[in-house]
């Protein structure tokens, strides 16, 4: 009924931070559970042990917590085998799981996978690496998780930290016949819970250790008795090989004096064949010694021959030694030179690549500055025909404009004769009573001229019309002239930029000729740098790379490696040194960068550098 002390149930904290300490609170639980009681039973784990059923569902919320949902065509996905499949890029050690978790055949959801590789990693005890491999990529992490999830905050890395422990567990799960996909991830806080029952289901464990120890015992002595009857069968038939080795250590002892008397006689026989061998000896000696005052003669002049013969030969040999050097000193110049012109033929076949590159686009440039200039060209004629098209539109203009004028005086003049006749019709009216047969002839041909005029107008009127036409339609004309113009403007604008863009590829082209001269210049220095790199290197080719598993103990302190007390190799010496011993950088031969340096080096070498110093 302790629920209070393991679950942080504050109204007034962080929701998600609440969630996080209640999970971590259950794993330490899960964890400490799993240990304590593995050690207890002193046996290795199934999968049907409750304890670390449990391990596994705390493990599976922990790692959902703040998991992102990811949208797919038909559903919402939200599991846990995204970041556990990115251990692999991390970890190449990992490959191997996640190649046999994906062939289990029976998994088919990305949870089973994810809760299949679980078990696995636990039992090559190595779950702890393979999750502080993927908390120390935060940036890779915050794909799957939100930046409040358990995996992203400090609590993962004591999760992580806790995961060493289980180290000590060996377990035997087998993960092809279980049914992965379908179960159902519940943490059951009874287990954890301090009950009567639990105390006494506690003694009642104590008391069943208790029983598996004394059997233990038992088993023991029974082996212990098995091995007394094994040795005293042991012991049997040493003695009987005992009493056999005694008899022929009889017979070898009558050999041996038999031996011993054909060694005597042996000997009475060889000292017989030395004395006539001495009586032969001194005989053949006066021989030789006549023999040798007669050799010693002849010998005289034939080493005077051979002391002349051999000078002769040391004076030839000395003469070819010095002929063979020059010949190796020439023959590894030519390598060097016909080394120096294949690089300097590469470089001139690269540079003249690239000149004839620029050498197309100058061309190009040209043909399209030429296509330019003669567009242009196009458009000034075009532009002096419309422009004298133009002058002759407004020549018409002016003319439709002039006999417009006198045709609205010629309408003004025939109202003003019209109004005139109607005034005087008014006045003749009652004079030309008696007149009205002539009147009337004169009204009639009046009626005519009227008439007349009004046909006139209506053609006027129309003709009017027409010119109106006429002058929208050059109205027309001239806004797509004027438009015509603005284009030609913008042309001679890019014609422009374009001559410019001409000059500074002129003037690049230039500046690389230059480059390439400067170029071939650095040659001959890159040429005395690649010498100091290669003695550099070849200094450094007697270094030994001290393997990580050699290792034991820092060189310098002689502190044991540990988690906390890392190993680092030194770039210089190659070996393997704490973290206290080699933390200095400095730049080296093989590398321009600086590099990590143990202490011992890193003395030696400012001290070179200070007798390099003027």
């Amino acid at each position: 009924m302790m629920l209070d002390s393991f679950l942080v149930l504050s109204a007034t904290k962080d929701p998600t931070a609440v969630e996080r300490a209640n999970l971590l609170n259950m794993a330490k639980l899960s964890i400490k559970g799993l240990i304590e009681s593995a050690l207890s039973f002193g046996r290795t784990l199934d999968s049907d042990y409750p304890p670390l059923q449990q391990f596994f569902v705390v493990m599976e919320h922990c790692l959902k917590h703040g998991l992102k949902v990811r949208k797919s065509f038909l559903s919402y996905n939200k599991t846990i085998w995204g970041p556990l499949e990115l251990v692999e890029k991390l970890y190449p050690e990992a490959e191997e799981i996640g190649a046999s978790v994906r062939d289990l055949p029976g998994l088919k959801t990305p949870l089973g996978r994810a809760r299949a590789w679980l078990r696995l990693a636990l039992m090559q005890k190595k779950m702890a690496d393979y999750l502080r491999c993927l908390i120390i990529q935060r940036d890779l992490l915050s794909e799957f998780y939100e930046y409040h999830a358990l995996m992203m905050e400090e609590e993962g890395a004591v999760i992580v930290g806790l995961l060493v422990g289980l180290n000590v567990i060996d377990a035997n799960l087998c993960v092809k016949g279980e049914d992965l996909d379908s179960q159902v991830g519940v943490i059951d806080f009874s287990m954890y819970l301090k009950n009567e029952d639990d105390i006494g289901n506690k003694e009642r464990n104590v008391q069943i250790a208790a029983i598996l120890d004394q059997k233990n015992y038992v088993e023991e002595l029974n082996r212990q008795l098995n091995t007394v009857s094994s040795l005293h069968s042991r012991v049997d038939s040493l003695e009987k090989s005992n009493t056999k080795l005694i008899e022929e250590l009889a017979i070898a002892k009558n050999n041996i004096i038999k031996l011993q008397e054909e060694n005597h006689q042996l000997r009475s026989e060889n000292k017989l064949i030395l004395m006539k061998t001495q009586q032969h000896l001194e005989v053949t000696k006066v021989d030789v010694e006549t023999e040798l005052q007669t050799y010693k003669h002849s010998r005289q002049g034939l080493d005077e021959m051979y002391n002349e013969a051999r000078r002769q030969l040391r004076d030839e040999s000395q003469l070819r030694q010095d002929v063979e050097n020059e010949l190796a000193v020439q023959v590894s110049m030519k390598h060097e030179i016909e080394l120096a012109m294949k690089l300097l033929e590469k470089d001139i076949h690269e540079k003249q690549d690239t000149l004839i590159g620029l050498r197309q686009q100058l061309e190009e440039v040209k043909a399209i500055n030429i296509e330019m200039y003669q567009k242009l060209q196009g458009s000034e004629d075009s532009l002096k025909e419309k422009n004298e098209i133009i002058a002759r539109l407004e020549e018409k203009t002016n003319k439709i404009t002039v006999a417009m004028r006198q045709l609205e005086q010629r309408l003004q003049q025939a109202e003003k004769a019209q109004m005139e006749a109607e005034d005087e019709d008014k006045k003749y009216l009652q004079e030309c009573q008696s007149k009205s047969d002539s009147l009337q002839k004169q009204i009639s041909q009046k009626e005519k001229q009227l008439a007349q005029l009004e046909t006139d107008l209506k053609i006027e009127k129309e003709w009017r019309q027409t010119l109106q036409e006429d002058l929208q339609k050059e109205k027309d004309a001239l806004s797509h002239l004027r438009n015509d113009s603005q284009q030609i403007i913008s042309l001679k604008k890019e014609f422009l930029n374009l001559q410019d863009e001409n000059q500074q590829l002129k003037k690049i082209s230039h500046e690389q000729e230059q480059a390439l001269q400067e170029l071939g210049n650095k040659l001959s220095e890159s040429k005395l740098k690649i010498e100091d790199i290669k003695e550099a290197n070849k200094a450094l080719q007697g270094l030994v790379w001290l393997k990580d598993k050699e290792a034991t103990h820092c060189k310098l302190c002689e502190k044991e490696f540990s988690l906390s007390k890392r190993k680092h190799h030194c770039r210089n010496c190659g070996e393997i040194f704490c973290n206290a011993c080699s933390d200095n950088e400095l730049p080296l031969p093989s590398s321009p960068k600086p590099v990590r340096v143990c202490d011992s080096c890193h003395a030696l070498l400012i001290q070179r550098c200070s007798s390099n110093l003027p």
